[in-house]
């Protein structure tokens, strides 16, 4: 009876939705109305519902519904306490929120109910920016409720409702709310302070930058950057709020590293503000001791741009000045691509929503590898939000993406933090492989003796001892032991050479042609990574001599061409019937192996090695990750056939997940059990902490049905070969074992001590206990 009167004549269509938020039933209500005589009654209404419902379905509509009756509960407690509430959808779209009144809140009321409306409608935001593109617009009213003696609740609830629906119709006038005056003390008062979160390099485990964030006054409304901005925004003070964002963002800082940034949210609105003049901006840098190569321009883009011409001009001049760019909420809103095609940023902010789960949707790791793929060819770089656990950020790291930043790697404060976790847990698979078995060169190896001199050394003494030695390329400059830059003597003849080059820089110390900003490798590093941290660099040093350290502190230095000739001679070595994955020997190699010890009448064991429901972890976790466990796989094979076997003892790759090793018969045993141990503990790193802590993944299988799989393990399979014997039956005894061994639950591994293709009735394979 109650819903039917609310909802008369309220609404273009009839259907009710049962919304999963915490809606009262009637008499609940009326039971509630009773133990109070004051109430507070909220009518909240998405704007254009029956559009919404038309364009997009009833099924985004429910969300929408239910998002807002969380989102005002929410907001509600934030703003008067936590109040005892009543939720109840009277219409679809429309939802009413009740809670007891007191005199305390007689006067306040009015700014209360549009701070709950500003928190709520942003939330409502992000969910019709993800999922449309278009923003939403919320209806809101309030009146009192009063209960006098012989007045029904029923009637006065109906009269409190018709109230506030009609102050839902009518503008507020927010230039008159008490919120607007407070906001204008806080700019007044510059009332702002400036939280900084870190963004972590997932390439080598530093900080990268820093996002400034702003705060209000704690206690306060204004806490929340939300409330400052949308306010700031319907007043038309935007500009002057990110003025103070700015200043204090660059002045409580703080020192930073030469190449670290400082990424500073501005509003396209704000770019194209005339009062945003170039002079001024840059005053500030410099007052901070930074240049325009630190800051980091963060488009904020949950608005469209209206004036795109001005906006992209105003783009280009502060560029040009070595400002850069950054695209924010990427995948989210109008932070689309035909945005980004427009701005080319240096910078893509990944929306959250994209991030999170990423590690368990094969759609969304699809949608982020394409991302930073586009990044790579655009000259972009990807930065990874609302990273909230370890195995969101492990899985990011495997797909190469630059940078990420959220709770789980350091929440915001000031003065700015530093990471909260230990960077090397976020190390990739590959690189736990090739520390664990790395048969890499290592570049100290190939270090030659470094030419160090000290910051006061002058350009025109660097000149004359690169005329003396024409066999030296490169001066270190030092300090106390540590490298502090680089001079090439290419880079230093075309400073001397410009037009005013000898006036500015011949009797300067070294300090002032030297680049500050060398490449450093620790002496450790593999040859193929840092021909790739060599290539990786902008095209003006690409070739530069790279500095190799020991424990930091200077050890030698090396050619970018020695580097790749020694890459070169590995990679020949490898293509020489080597599988292109793992770099161990193919097909070719086990043929001739099996071959010669066949024709030379020994006997050996031959171990069949195939990995176990890897099918289903490939296409889960996708084929890079793949990849990842097939070399851990090789890795560790590799290890216990060094370790277990003997000189003579051979591992090839044969394809796919299949490896064949040729062994001593002593021998085979301890590889395969000291094979299955270490993949058994080793494996686990490969999958998100959720599908470790219990076992196994949900995924579909070959037939279509989605059912629980266990984790990738692996299956080993002896044959003895002990007379005459040929290739086809060593395949065919092989291709049986394997069968059987795959047929054995978890790691395990069996031996046929058949010596003929036929099984002999007393000769069936012996299987010891499983790892």
């Amino acid at each position: 009876m109650l819903r039917a009167l609310l909802r008369s004549g309220c609404s273009p269509h009839g259907e009710e939705h049962n919304s999963q938020c915490l809606i009262a039933s009637e008499r609940n209500l009326l039971d509630a109305i009773r133990c109070s005589d004051r109430w507070v009654v909220l009518v909240f209404s998405i704007q254009d519902h029956y559009l919404l419902t038309n364009l997009y379905g009833q099924t985004l509509v429910a969300q929408l519904e239910d998002r807002l009756g969380s989102s005002i509960v929410n907001a509600a407690r934030e703003e008067v306490g936590n109040p005892k509430t009543v939720l109840l959808q009277s219409n679809p779209g429309e939802l009413l929120l009740l809670w007891p009144d007191s005199e305390h809140l007689m006067q306040q009321l009015a700014d209360i109910t549009y701070a709950i409306k500003l928190k709520a409608q942003n939330d409502l935001m992000q969910l019709m920016l993800q999922r449309t593109g278009r923003e939403v617009e919320l209806g809101i009213g309030f009146a009192r409720l009063k209960l006098n003696n012989g007045t029904k609740p029923v009637n006065a609830f109906l009269h409190a409702v018709n109230e506030a629906r009609s102050a839902a119709h009518s503008q507020i006038v927010i230039s008159q709310l008490e919120l607007a005056h407070k906001f204008r003390e806080i700019i007044e008062q510059r009332d702002i302070t400036m939280h900084y979160q870190p963004i972590m390099d997932f390439h080598n485990g530093t900080i990268f930058g820093w996002e400034a964030l702003a705060r209000g006054p704690k206690e306060s409304s204004f806490r929340s950057p939300v409330m400052l901005f949308e306010m700031a925004e319907k007043l038309e003070r935007l500009f002057p709020l990110e003025e103070i964002c700015r200043e204090k963002a660059l002045a409580n800082l703080g020192e930073i590293a030469k190449s670290q940034k400082l990424f500073l949210n501005i509003h396209p609105k704000t770019m194209a503000d005339p009062n945003f003049t170039p002079g001024k901006t840059l005053r500030k840098i410099e007052e901070a001791g930074l240049t325009p190569e630190n800051i980091v321009f963060e488009i904020t883009e949950r608005h469209s741009i209206q004036n795109f011409d001005l906006f992209y001009r105003t783009l280009a001049h502060y560029r040009s000045q070595g400002f850069l760019v950054a695209v924010d909420d990427a995948g989210a809103g109008y932070s689309g691509l035909t945005s980004i095609a427009e701005i080319r940023p240096d910078f893509i902010k990944i929306d959250k929503n994209l991030v999170m789960d990423v590690d368990r949707d094969p759609v969304k790791r699809a949608l982020i590898e394409t991302f930073v793929s586009f990044a790579n060819k655009i000259g972009s770089r990807i930065i990874a939000e609302g990273v909230e656990n370890k195995a969101q950020a492990t899985c990011l790291v495997d797909m190469d993406v630059h940078f990420g930043q959220g709770f789980y790697l350091a929440r915001p404060n000031a003065p700015k933090p530093g990471l909260s976790i230990d960077p090397q847990k976020l190390k990739p698979l590959a690189d736990i492989a090739k520390e664990t078995f790395s048969c890499s060169i290592p570049v100290g190896k190939l270090a030659e003796a470094p030419h160090p001199v000290s910051r006061d050394f002058l350009a025109c003494k660097a000149r004359s001892f690169f005329e003396e030695n024409r066999h030296i390329s490169n001066l270190v400059v030092e300090e106390d032991g540590l490298p502090v830059g680089l001079v090439m003597e290419y880079h230093l003849n075309r400073q001397l050479t410009t037009q005013y080059g000898m006036a500015l820089f011949y009797n300067r110390p070294i300090t002032n042609v030297m680049d500050p900003l060398p490449l450093i490798i620790d002496e450790r590093t593999p040859v193929e990574q840092a021909a790739k941290m060599a290539m990786e660099r902008e095209p003006l040093k690409a070739y530069d001599d790279i500095i190799i350290t020991r424990q930091g502190r200077l050890f030698g230095a090396i050619t970018v061409q020695r580097l790749m000739n020694t890459l070169a001679q590995v990679q020949v070595e490898m293509a020489k019937g080597t599988n292109p994955l793992s770099g161990l020997p193919g097909n070719v190699s086990v043929e001739k192996e099996l071959e010669s010890r066949i024709r030379s009448g020994e006997t050996f064991d031959v171990i069949y090695a195939d990995l176990d429901n890897f099918k289903v972890y490939n296409d889960t976790y996708g084929f890079k990750n793949g990849d990842m466990i097939i070399k851990l796989a090789a890795d560790i094979l590799s290890w216990a056939t060094r370790r277990h076997g003997d000189s003579r003892s051979k591992l090839c790759h044969i394809g796919g997940d299949d490896f064949v090793i040729v062994t001593s018969p002593g021998k085979s045993k301890r590889i395969c059990v000291g094979t299955m141990r270490c993949f058994k503990r080793l494996v686990q790193n490969c999958y998100c902490e959720e599908d470790r802590s219990r076992g196994w993944i949900k995924a579909t299988g070959r037939d279509g049905q989605e059912r629980d799989y266990p984790l990738v393990s692996i299956s080993l399979g002896i044959i003895a070969i002990e007379g005459p014997t040929s290739l086809k039956e060593i395949s065919e005894r092989a291709a049986s074992i394997k069968k059987y061994a795959k047929s054995i639950p978890g790691n395990s591994y069996v031996r046929d001590r058949r010596t003929r293709t036929e099984a002999d009735e007393d000769s069936t394979p012996v299987m010891p206990p499983s790892a």
